[in-house]
C-alpha cells in the first residue's frame, strides 16, 4: 500500500479536484438553497415585516424549483466545478506536505495544531486563486425569477466573467476576497484537520478500521464542524458578494447584525449543514476510493 505522502502533487490534486467536482455536482441544489436562505433580507412593511419568501431547506428547494424550473437548483454549476477543480485540488493537494513541512516529520500522529495551521494556509492559498469562480457561482445562484421583460444580468459563466471584468473591473472578481479568505481558511481547517482527527481517533477504536463507514463517520464530523465554525463569516462572504450595498467586510457584518440581529449570520444553517455534511460525507469517501483504485 502506497504512503499518501508518497503520492505526487499532481496524483493528489487531480483525485481531490475529481472528488471535489463529484461532490459539487451532487449537492448544489442545497448549497443554492442555502445562499438564496442567507440573501433573503427583513423587507418592513409599516410596522411590521413581510413574510420570507423562502422557508427552511425544503421549502426553499421546492419554491425555487415551482418557481424556476427544477434545473435553477444548478445555476451557478459551471463556476462551482471551475471553483472546486482549482480550490478542491488545490487546499487538499497542498495539506499534506504543508502539514509536514510545519511540523518537521511525515509522522501521521502529531499534534492537532499542526493540522489546523496546515489546513488554515492551504484553504488561505486555495481561495486566493479561486476567488473568481466563488464570485460567479454565487451571482449566478443569487438571480432568482424576474419580472417579465427584465433580463437577467448573466446569461452564463463565462458571460458572467467577462460581463464582470468589463463593467467592474478586473479587481472586482475578487470582491469579496477578505472574508472569503477568513471563511475558508476557517472551514478548511474545520473540515481537513477534524477529518484527519477524527480518523485517527475512530481507527484507534477496536473493530474499525480504513474503511467506508470510517470515512463517512469522519465526513460527517469535518461537516459539522466546519458548519459551526463558519456560518457567520459564509453569510458575511455570500452578502457581499451577491449585493454591492456594502463597503467591506466590516460594513457587512455590522449592517446585518443592526438590521437583523445575531441569528441573521446563522442563516440557512440547516441547509448549510446538510450541503457540508453531505458533500463532506460524498468528497471525502470519493476521494479515498479514488486514492486507493490509482494509488494502493
Amino acid at each position: 500500500m502506497a504512503d499518501p505522502l508518497q503520492i505526487s502533487f499532481a496524483g493528489i490534486f487531480a483525485c481531490s479536484a475529481f472528488a471535489a467536482c463529484f461532490a459539487e455536482i451532487c449537492t448544489i441544489p442545497l448549497d443554492t438553497a442555502k445562499v438564496r436562505l442567507q440573501l433573503q433580507k427583513r423587507v418592513p412593511i409599516g410596522d411590521s415585516t413581510a413574510a420570507p419568501k423562502y422557508k427552511g431547506l425544503l421549502g426553499t428547494l421546492t419554491t425555487i424549483a415551482k418557481e424556476e424550473g427544477i434545473f435553477a437548483l444548478w445555476n451557478g454549476v459551471v463556476p462551482g466545478l471551475h471553483r472546486q477543480f482549482l480550490y478542491g485540488g488545490l487546499r487538499v493537494g497542498l495539506y499534506q506536505p504543508v502539514k509536514a513541512f510545519i511540523s518537521g516529520t511525515h509522522s501521521a500522529d502529531i499534534p492537532l495544531f499542526y493540522k489546523v495551521l496546515a489546513a488554515l494556509l492551504t484553504g488561505a492559498i486555495a481561495i486566493i486563486v479561486a476567488n473568481p469562480t466563488d464570485l460567479v457561482k454565487v451571482r449566478l445562484q443569487a438571480e432568482g425569477k424576474l419580472p417579465v421583460g427584465v433580463a437577467k444580468r448573466y446569461s452564463g459563466a463565462l458571460q458572467a466573467y467577462y460581463s464582470i471584468v468589463k463593467q467592474e473591473g478586473v479587481a472586482a472578481l475578487w470582491t469579496g476576497l477578505g472574508p472569503n479568505i477568513a471563511r475558508n481558511a476557517i472551514v478548511n481547517a474545520a473540515e481537513l484537520a477534524s477529518y484527519d482527527q477524527v480518523k485517527e481517533t475512530i481507527l484507534k477504536i477496536p473493530g474499525f478500521t480504513d474503511n467506508v463507514l470510517t470515512h463517512i463517520l469522519a465526513g460527517l464530523g469535518a461537516g459539522f464542524f466546519a458548519v459551526c465554525i463558519g456560518s457567520p463569516i459564509d453569510v458575511v462572504k455570500s452578502r457581499m458578494m451577491g449585493d454591492s450595498v456594502y463597503k467591506g467586510t466590516i460594513d457587512c457584518f455590522f449592517k446585518t447584525l443592526k438590521t437583523e440581529g445575531l441569528f441573521a449570520f446563522y442563516k440557512g444553517f440547516l441547509p448549510n449543514f446538510g450541503r457540508l455534511g453531505s458533500w463532506n460525507v460524498i468528497m471525502f469517501l470519493t476521494l479515498e476510493q479514488v486514492k486507493r483504485l490509482f494509488f494502493y
